[in-house]
C-alpha cells in the first residue's frame, strides 16, 4: 500500500500537526505489516489443514475398500488387522510431527 502525503507548513504550529500525522502513519504502516504477516500464516495453515484432511479422507476410503474386499473372510480380516497394527505407530508419529504447536498466549 502506498500513501503519499504532501504538506505545506505555513507556521510553527503546523509542525506539531505534522508530527502527529507522521506518528499515525507509522502506526498504520506497522499494523498493516502485522496484518499481512498474520494473513500469510493463516493462508499457510489453511493449505496445510486442507492437505491433511484430504490425506485422512483418502486413508479412510482406502480402509473401507479393504474392509469391503475382505468381507467375512477371517484370514483377510486378520491380515488387514495386522497391517493396521503395524501402521498405527507410524501414523500416530506422522500426525504428531505434523500437528503445529499451540500458539503462545497473548496478553
Amino acid at each position: 500500500m502506498n500513501l503519499d502525503v504532501h504538506l505545506y507548513i505555513h507556521n510553527g504550529s503546523d509542525a506539531t500537526k505534522l508530527d502527529q500525522i507522521l506518528t499515525l502513519l507509522n502506526a498504520m504502516n506497522l499494523q498493516e505489516k502485522k496484518i499481512m504477516a498474520d494473513l500469510s500464516a493463516l493462508e499457510a495453515e489453511v493449505t496445510n489443514n486442507t492437505t491433511v484432511e484430504q490425506s485422512a479422507i483418502t486413508l479412510l476410503q482406502g480402509l473401507k475398500s479393504q474392509l469391503d474386499a475382505a468381507g467375512t473372510d477371517a484370514v483377510k480380516l486378520k491380515a488387514l488387522s495386522d497391517q493396521l497394527g503395524a501402521n498405527d505407530t507410524a501414523l500416530a508419529a506422522a500426525v504428531a510431527a505434523n500437528t503445529p504447536a499451540a500458539p503462545p498466549a497473548t496478553t
